[in-house]
């Protein structure tokens, strides 16, 4: 497992436990005695340790490899999962799974980044940065979706939007621009996830939905740590700083009316128990739709309109 900084000292109890796993019974040491003292401390550190996470810390969390994505929720979650590609205008970006498919029996659209998990499917992804026909795309499914009468769900995990030059001739801006206004328009319902990072405009022209949640570690922002260092302190090194300016926590987040809840981690992050954390947000999504679907159109569409409307005057006031 790829450790973090702070994780070190829990590291290397973990591995004494896997070296004591390893002898048998002898003489006056009692191995699984030996065992469940350690794991124990194990177990308090941790709780120790994630109950005062930094918010550069919960970054680094919320960055971590192992933890689950889009990929991994569809593969658990969804049920008769049929993608869907293209943006009808020029061509498929992969950085965007997307596709229909049955939640809980229920059938909806499922749209999400996908960052990858080695370094070919990194690549194939592009670290989960979309270009414009990825927006595209999801601006054409969630018309399809509404058109259908479908829910909606997506999960956000992307650094921010693809910041290269063919993505910005082919026009990325106005493209994020007509997602977010997809999303305010559809009269389905319509819930969001951010399920690690939540990138700048990329997050949020999949993001602007009646439900949105955020996972324990995660983070939501206008701009990463490391990009907000390099335009107010001159240097990346900042980062640390930056992240406690930004207030990108759920925790901070939810206090401040931005996201609508918060969904526990195990102890010790998403990626020390992946399937706990698939399950975890599988019964936030359930109940969050559950509230939403006897809804009209008309109304799911103007509580949103209404919600984003109204978070814009609170940070005016």
């Amino acid at each position: 497992m790829h450790v973090l900084d702070f994780e070190k000292p829990i590291s290397e109890l973990e591995g004494k436990i896997e070296e004591l796993r390893h002898l048998s019974d002898g003489g006056d040491v009692n191995i699984a005695d030996e065992v469940g003292r350690l794991q124990a401390k194990v177990d308090k550190l941790l709780r120790q340790t994630y109950a005062k996470l930094t918010p550069w810390q919960k970054t680094q969390v919320a960055r971590h490899p192992e933890r689950p994505h889009t990929a991994d929720y569809i593969a658990a979650l969804i049920t008769d999962f049929t993608p869907l590609a293209g943006d009808r205008c020029f061509g498929e970006d992969r950085a965007i799974m997307a596709g229909l498919g049955r939640f809980r029996g229920a059938s909806v659209m499922v749209i999400g980044n996908e960052k990858g998990h080695d370094t070919d499917s990194r690549l194939a992804h592009n670290f989960g940065m979309a270009r414009p026909e990825g927006y595209r795309k999801a601006r054409r499914l969630m018309d399809m979706a509404s058109h259908f009468g479908l829910p909606v769900l997506t999960l956000v995990d992307t650094a921010g939007a693809y910041p290269g030059i063919d993505a910005e001739a082919r026009g990325q801006a106005e493209a994020i621009a007509r997602s977010i206004e997809t999303c305010l328009d559809i009269r389905v319902p319509f819930v969001t996830a951010i399920i690690g990072e939540g990138g700048s405009g990329g997050a949020i022209a999949l993001a602007a939905a009646n439900t949105v949640l955020m996972l324990e570690h995660s983070i939501y922002s206008v701009i990463s740590p490391e990009g907000c260092a390099s335009i107010l302190w001159r240097s990346g090194e900042a980062a640390r700083d930056a992240a406690e300016a930004l207030r990108l926590t759920a925790q901070d987040l939810h206090k401040l009316g931005v996201v609508d809840g918060i969904v526990p981690e195990p102890l010790g992050g998403a990626h020390r128990n992946r399937e706990q954390t698939i399950q975890s947000l599988s019964a936030a999504l359930d109940a969050a739709l559950g509230e939403l679907v006897p809804q009209s159109g008309g109304v799911l569409r103007a509580q949103r309109r209404d919600k984003f409307i109204e978070m814009g005057r609170s940070g005016l006031a």
